[in-house]
């Protein structure tokens, strides 16, 4: 068997690359990044360090790189006799990904089983985009090359903190992790991925990782950032960072409840579980990663402004997801373009058209009026 993954980075190798080596997959990762290319292809195998309660390291083996941007005819030619194609480069990134799939299925034997093709990406139904995406490459050949083709939605769950120096590809993580993967597109045949859950509706799965870890996580980031706290464990470590946390996760919670049906004390308990793991100091985690990109978070299907919307549209509150969003507009890290302009922003536009321009929101949804409050007061701390 044999499994071609793009995207080389940390959770490539240290959480789908782990887990599809434990299903016996041979590995062919594809990457941009030479250097990194370069760096696998010279260790006959790597470790994943897990950190933290329960941890342990797995060595890695069995796996090779290719330089997609100078080779992509071998990109090809791998996804023709490949059983599984998986990646994690980020939505945006799904674009430069498709023409290669594309290609390859066009390469594939007919008798062939089809391919299976997961997007393990940070974001509702990434799979469906890595479609759209692979459509528009096909154009009129896109019902013969999709017949060779099967695709699945995931979730997928693991924080991987920037790594130390001088750890080559090796990567540490932490212990927790989750995969859950549409059972229904398969049919009886799902692919060999150890460790990973198979789920009829993954709807509940991606909203409920989104919108606690990934809320969670940036909501930690922005208020460490902005009480001059550098990592995520330490930000919560502060009582009053800890509290607005779990302040905003309870709302998030609320939202989960009242549109999937989710037991509360469940919901609860995964919170806590969270939080646990937000707090593993052995991960070098800082507020500056986690919160790097606010204008894509704070955008309109993402971690704040998603399920503050449906909370507010349902009369739920939102109190705590909007300070949430306060603290991520004073986000300033000269070292990340969207921070950047997030503060440009702030001082070009007034607060109804930053708000309408970020968040995507209607003047007319119900939210819409809070978010330009805060937008307002950021404004004026800063002297706009």
């Amino acid at each position: 068997m044999k499994a071609v993954h793009f995207g080389a980075g940390n959770i490539g190798r240290g959480f789908v690359g782990l887990l599809l080596h434990e299903g016996g997959y041979e590995l062919v990762f594809s990457d941009v990044a030479a250097p990194l290319v370069d760096a696998i292809n010279a260790v006959d195998g790597y470790t994943v360090h897990e950190v933290g309660d329960g941890g342990r390291d797995t060595v890695v083996t069995g796996f090779r790189a290719i330089n997609s941007a100078e080779n992509g005819q071998q990109v090809v030619d791998e996804i023709a006799t490949a059983n599984v194609v998986t990646t994690a480069v980020g939505p945006t990134i799904l674009k430069f990904v498709a023409p290669h799939i594309v290609a390859g299925l066009g390469h594939r034997d007919p008798s062939a089983p089809p391919l299976q093709i997961m997007a393990c990406e940070n974001a509702i139904n990434a799979t469906d985009v890595l479609r759209e995406e692979m459509k528009a490459v096909a154009g009129d050949a896109w019902e013969a090359v999709s017949a060779y083709a099967v695709f699945a939605n995931t979730a997928v769950d693991r924080i991987v903190p920037a790594q130390p120096e001088g750890g080559g590809v090796d990567v540490t993580v932490e212990p927790f992790y989750e995969w859950a993967i549409e059972r229904p597109p398969f049919g009886d045949d799902p692919p060999n991925i150890p460790g990973a859950h198979f789920v009829d509706d993954l709807a509940p799965y991606i909203e409920r990782k989104l919108f606690t870890v990934n809320t969670g996580h940036a909501t930690t980031a922005y208020f460490g950032a902005r009480a001059g706290i550098d990592t995520i464990a330490a930000a919560l470590a502060d009582p009053e960072i800890a509290a607005s946390v779990e302040a905003t996760l309870e709302e998030t919670s609320a939202l989960l409840t009242a549109k999937h049906g989710l037991d509360p004390d469940e919901l609860a308990q995964y919170r806590a579980t969270i939080l646990g793991r937000f707090h593993n100091a052995a991960l070098p985690d800082t507020v500056w990663r986690v919160g790097r990109q606010p204008l894509r978070k704070l955008s309109r299907h993402e971690r704040f402004v998603g399920p503050a919307a449906e909370a507010a549209e349902r009369g739920l509150g939102v109190n705590a997801l909007v300070e949430a969003m306060r603290a991520a507009l004073a986000f300033d890290d000269g070292e990340d373009p969207q921070s950047v302009d997030l503060q440009r922003m702030l001082r070009e536009q007034d607060a109804a058209t930053f708000t309408a321009t970020v968040t995507g929101l209607d003047p007319e949804h119900p939210l819409f009026a809070r978010i330009v409050a805060v937008v307002a007061d950021q404004q004026a701390e800063i002297g706009v």
